[in-house]
């Protein structure tokens, strides 16, 4: 199953993904120019879930990633920086954006770098987010990375009736 990881640029999509795949933390930034291709078996109660992992390019505005990027997906992946708030300013037209896009699709939204706060910090910033996240993540400390694929893996399984 296509998984997209969609955002805007520098919120941890990459590294979720490494954290993932390889189970590692990439130090060194660099910049992902238009999509980068994993792929991870993933098990769940139900099923083997074969993910393709589309990390794409992030951007400002989900409207500017090419629409082809999103034909096949069965989810999303949808991350922002908490601790950067222009990642998640535009959070709203960017999942209305990718619902459109892809109907019905699950999407699973990600709060990344929680690392990076304080109890009290994360609790400011969830005052702020104007839609309910699924998953409060740090790639680097691998905190709840895995979590998030496996939900989503049974999300798609779900929404596609599979059972064993």
């Amino acid at each position: 199953m296509k998984v997209i990881l969609a955002g805007s640029f520098c919120v941890g999509k990459t590294s979720l993904i490494s954290q993932f795949v390889y189970r590692r933390f990439p130090y060194s930034y660099q910049t992902t120019l238009g999509v980068r291709i994993d792929k991870k078996e993933v098990v769940t109660d139900q099923a083997k879930v074969n993910m393709i992992i589309w990390d794409i390019g992030g951007e400002q505005n989900q409207s500017r990633i090419p629409l082809s990027y999103y034909l096949g997906s069965s989810g999303v992946i949808y991350v922002f920086d908490l601790s950067r708030p222009a990642s998640y300013n535009n959070l709203t037209s960017d999942l209305e954006f990718i619902q459109k896009r892809l109907p019905g699709v699950p999407i699973i939204i990600v709060g990344n770098k929680k690392d990076l706060l304080d109890a009290n910090g994360l609790e400011e910033v969830k005052s702020l987010i104007p839609v309910k996240v699924d998953f409060f993540t740090s790639a680097k400390q691998g905190m709840g990375v895995e979590d998030t694929f496996l939900r989503l893996a049974q999300a798609m399984l779900d929404k596609n009736g599979i059972r064993r």
